[in-house]
């Protein structure tokens, strides 16, 4: 009985409904990117793939400002590109060092410890911010090989500064790890200029494309470590020595064989950067950061509290709005979604139950 049931529900038609995707991702996706993941596919070893990855590298390059030859987009969302910053430079029984002060740190500090890693972790509040003279003590005492810091903190809202860490970790020869999932393209970072070692996104915010792909970037720093280690990483998938070949970034005369890559999903990730290229990084970190300040201003406008006081520290592309007293957050944004067909989200793991949460429509 249960058999034939499923075989009926999937005579149906396909049905999707349209949202406003107001949460902290994914968001709506433009039609012009639409359109890239809808042509035909090829083979993901054809020639004219291998273009269009080599594209998305140097797209990659641009938006995270750096000339790094170890660029690539990971097949899957940006938990692919965590473990796999993770799982490529660490090794069993190092020492690693966790910036927690949400979801995201909480979440690098698990699988550090699930692939055996020493695991410290410095803790805030969420929205908290952690000094570079608390970064500096932390990483004198533990002597991590990593670092991490979420720069876009989506569960709290917050863009961490990141001027002067990559410096510190360098003098105490620790590799600086970066998330950018919630900020790259709509927060201002330089991965050059700022000595980070390995940058990480995802596709499905501020780049306005598909969930599923994840541009990650490792500097020579990382790659030493990485490509010198005593033991295999724990992962074949993630195995950076096989996607660095896959990428065509590691000499060889051939790309061989290694997985099949989402073509589809590579396809509008190469459009949604040419939109970025066209665009300018410096104008779509103004235009985030005006419509942002417009929204800030309705909101308290409205009586309503942001939870990020500090206007600084705001992240552009998500906003966290301070849930008022007496008001029960999961029916507000039910309300929202049935009455308004606009998707809001509450907190993430430490902020939940704190914060309702906003991103904002792109453009």
């Amino acid at each position: 009985m249960s058999v034939q049931v499923t075989v009926i529900c999937m005579l149906r038609p396909l049905e999707v409904p349209f949202r406003y995707l107001f949460g902290p991702g994914p968001s709506n996706v433009p039609p012009r990117v639409l359109a890239a993941g809808g042509r035909g596919i090829i083979g993901h070893l054809h020639p004219e793939m291998y273009e269009i990855m080599n594209d998305i590298k140097k797209g990659i390059q641009y938006a995270f400002q750096t000339q790094n030859n170890m660029t690539i987009a990971m097949s899957g969302s940006g938990h692919a590109a965590m473990e796999c910053a993770v799982f490529n430079t660490v090794e069993l029984g190092e020492s690693v060092l966790v910036a927690v002060n949400g979801i995201w740190g909480e979440r690098v500090a698990e699988i550090a410890e699930r692939m055996g890693a020493n695991v410290h972790i410095m803790v805030k509040a969420p929205g908290g911010v952690f000094s570079n003279g608390e970064i500096e003590k932390a990483l004198a005492k533990h002597k991590p090989v990593l670092f991490f810091l979420t720069h876009g903190e989506s569960s709290a809202g917050l863009a961490h500064p990141v001027d002067g860490i990559g410096d510190l970790c360098r003098k105490h020869n620790t590799l600086f790890l970066v998330d950018t999932v919630a900020s790259l393209g709509a927060s201002p970072i330089f991965m050059d200029q700022q000595n980070i070692d390995i940058l990480y996104t995802g596709s499905q915010k501020a780049l306005n494309a598909p969930p599923g792909t994840a541009p990650i970037s490792f500097n020579e720093r990382a790659c030493q470590k990485m490509f010198n280690r005593k033991t295999k990483p724990v992962s074949y998938l993630f195995d950076m020595a096989h996607l660095s070949n896959y990428w065509g970034n590691d000499g060889q005369p051939a790309r061989l064989y290694h997985h099949t890559g989402p073509v589809s999903g590579f396809f509008s990730l190469r459009e949604s950067l040419a939109i970025l290229a066209e665009k300018g990084l410096e104008e779509s970190w103004r235009h985030h950061k005006e419509v942002a300040g417009y929204l800030w201003k309705g909101l308290e406008d409205m009586g309503l509290k942001l939870f990020i006081q500090n206007k600084d520290l705001r992240l552009p592309s998500v906003t966290t709005i301070a849930i008022p007293e007496g008001y029960n957050w999961r029916e507000m944004l039910q309300y929202i979604m049935k009455h308004h067909n606009m998707e809001m989200t509450g907190g993430l793991g430490p902020s939940t139950g704190m914060v309702s949460v906003r991103g904002m429509l792109k453009f």
